[in-house]
Order: C-alpha cells, then sequence, then structure tokens
C-alpha cells in the first residue's frame, strides 16, 4: 500500500500526472509535500525564467538608451543642434539606418529567431527546385559517368546547425577510437603509463587553434590533389585531437583502479586477455569512462566554434563569425539566437550521454 501511494507521488509528474498535479492544486487536495515539490520543479524554474528575461530587457533598454544618447551628443556636438535633432527623431521613428546598434532585447531575438526559420524555409524551396530543375540532366550525366550537379547556394541557419552536429559526433568518433583503447593499454601497464604520462601533461593542455593548425597542416598535404572537403576533414581531426584527453585520462584511472580481486578472479577463470578487458575490466571502468566521455563531448561542442571558423567550415562557428563581421542591425540578435542554439544543443548532447551511460551502466547517475 505505501509503495503504491509513493509511486502515485512520482508519476504526478510524468506525463498526465502533471494535469492531475494542477488538479489537485486547484481543489486543495493536494499534499504538502506534492505541492513542495511542485513549486520546487515547476513555479521556480518558471519564475526563474522570467527573471532573466525581465533582467536582460531592462539592460538591453539601458544600454540602447546609453547608445542612443552618445550619438545624440555626438550628432550635436560635430553638427550643430539641428543634426542632434534630426538624429534623435530619426531614432525615434526606428529607422534601421540610425537605430543603435547594441544588445538586443528578447523580442529582437525571438524575431531573429524566426527570420531564420523564415529564411530557411526560402532556401529549401530553392534547393527542391534546383533538383527537380536539374533530375533529368543529372540522370544523364550519372548514366555517362559524370558527377551530378549538386546544389551550390548559401546554406540556412539550420543547415548550418546539422553541420556543425555532423562535425562534432565525428570528432567525438574519432576520440572516442582513439582514447578508450589506449586509456585501457595505459590503465592495465605501468610502464606504458610512465611512458605516455610525459605526451599526456604536454599536450592536454594545448590551445584548439593551435591543433588546428598542426592539423591543417598536415591534410591539406594529404588532400592536395584530392576534390573531398578538407574544411570538414580538418574540423572534425582538430574537435577529437582537442577533446579526446578528458576520456584518455579517466579511462585509464578507471582501468587502473579495478578492484585487483575481480582481476584475481579473471585470472582464476582463466579468461585470455581479451575475455579479461570485456568481461572484468570495461564493466568496472564504465562510470569513470562515461564521465571522461561527457567531458570531451562538451569540450568537443566548445572548440568547434573557434575551429569552425578557422577552417571556413559552413557550421554555427562560421555563422557567428560572418553575422559578426556582417554588423547589420539585426545581427546582434542573430549572434544571441546562435547563442542560445549552441547552449540548447549542448544541454541536450549531456542528457544523451548521461542516458546512454545510464543504460549501459550499474552505476546510475543524476547529473545536474
Amino acid at each position: 500500500m505505501k509503495q503504491s501511494i509513493t509511486l502515485g507521488r512520482v508519476t504526478k509528474f510524468i506525463g498526465l500526472g502533471f494535469l492531475s498535479t494542477l488538479k489537485d492544486l486547484f481543489t486543495g487536495k493536494l499534499e504538502k509535500e506534492d505541492l513542495t515539490s511542485f513549486l520546487r520543479k515547476v513555479v521556480v524554474p518558471i519564475a526563474s525564467i522570467l527573471l532573466f528575461l525581465g533582467l536582460w530587457h531592462m539592460g538591453s533598454k539601458s544600454l540602447y538608451n546609453t547608445e542612443a544618447d552618445f550619438k545624440i551628443e555626438k550628432a550635436l556636438k560635430d553638427q550643430g543642434p539641428e543634426a542632434a535633432e534630426a538624429m534623435r527623431e530619426c531614432i525615434a521613428s526606428g529607422d534601421i539606418s540610425c537605430q543603435p546598434n547594441t544588445l538586443p532585447s528578447p523580442a529582437q531575438v525571438w524575431d531573429s529567431y524566426k527570420s531564420l526559420l523564415k529564411d530557411h524555409q526560402i532556401i529549401n524551396a530553392d534547393k527542391a527546385a534546383f533538383v527537380e530543375k536539374t533530375a533529368s540532366l543529372n540522370e544523364k550525366r550519372i548514366a555517362e559517368g559524370k558527377a551530378a550537379i549538386t546544389y551550390t547556394g548559401r546554406p540556412s541557419f539550420v543547415d548550418q546547425i546539422f553541420r556543425s552536429l555532423k562535425t562534432v559526433f565525428a570528432g567525438f568518433l574519432l576520440a572516442l577510437l582513439i582514447a578508450v583503447p589506449l586509456g585501457i593499454f595505459i590503465g592495465l601497464s605501468p610502464t606504458l603509463k610512465s611512458s605516455f604520462n610525459w605526451f599526456i601533461q604536454i599536450f592536454k593542455p594545448v590551445s584548439p587553434v593551435v591543433w588546428y593548425l598542426l592539423v591543417f597542416m598536415i591534410v591539406k598535404t594529404l588532400l592536395i590533389d584530392s576534390n573531398e572537403d578538407s574544411s570538414f576533414t580538418i574540423s572534425f581531426i582538430s574537435v577529437g585531437l582537442c577533446s579526446m584527453w578528458a576520456t584518455l585520462v579517466n579511462t585509464a584511472m578507471g582501468v587502473s583502479s579495478v578492484d585487483k580481486d575481480y582481476i584475481n578472479v579473471a585470472k582464476v577463470l582463466k579468461l585470455g586477455p581479451f575475455q579479461k578487458i570485456f568481461k572484468v575490466v570495461l564493466p568496472s571502468s564504465l562510470p569513470l569512462i562515461f564521465t571522461g566521455l561527457k567531458i570531451t563531448l562538451s569540450v568537443a561542442w566548445m572548440v568547434l566554434i573557434a575551429i569552425e571558423l578557422l577552417a571556413q567550415s559552413p557550421g554555427l562557428g562560421l555563422f557567428v563569425w560572418e553575422e559578426f563581421q556582417n554588423g547589420a542591425n539585426d545581427s546582434n540578435a542573430k549572434i544571441i539566437v546562435a547563442m542560445f542554439v549552441i547552449g540548447i544543443i549542448g544541454f541536450l548532447l549531456d542528457r544523451l550521454m548521461l542516458t546512454i551511460q545510464n543504460w549501459v551502466s550499474f552505476d546510475k547517475t543524476d547529473a545536474i
């Protein structure tokens, strides 16, 4: 009976249980424990979001007024009262040519978000029209053994998001394939640990920019006669090499800290080297390995922006840089949109890693 009551309370905040909680709240049947949980999980986050938006709006308005006053004062000083009055009227009219270009308000950011989605729809329509127009020609070219004609127009904001996700997952996979096996061998062998320690300590703190330059030196020579997209190759390799160190260190630590009793049992059972690794070492090391993988994925997503900018890879990094260089009236708002998208995707990637960890590991974790 007690267990069923507990389960009922838990399910109140899952799916339709949330509606039940609201019903209990308005009918006065909500228990004190449930009310506290409801306030903490629903009301407090909503209140903090509203507070954040309010402070943001007031801050952007204050900065807007400061820059507007500066423009008017400058016009007064340089050109006289008539120019200052004309500047004041221009700013008040909302004319884009004279608007202060400072921190955008939440409403401006939302408008830019809708503008970017609309732009994506227009570009998608252009792509569909291009594919339809060149379909018959491409069939002939493919039949003749020639390459098909592809769409070369500018990518939309959504296309750039998917490009960045493709790059970061390729880099993450590269980091996993390098760091986990190497970490296992280092953790199992004190000799290898001593041999690689200097290597790890020297290269772990190297800047993403330096990793990019190193990879660029090598890849541009290897792909000198290739038609492949070198910017993508350079980007994902740089991301992987820059972000793999947390996984390497955590894997080595996890493997070296496996309970010696487990190793002795493996010896008694006469397990081979690979059996010992996959049946004893890896299961015991998974919590630390996944901690390293989560850090690696987070680092990969953070350094991706700088690396895409340098490699001129058409992802979020290049989008942010181009908007900054553009300097248009809505460029700042688009940069803030990109900032929120980057943050939300980073949060979702962290949740994804946590979910996978809880699926495959005996150590169930609740992350912040």
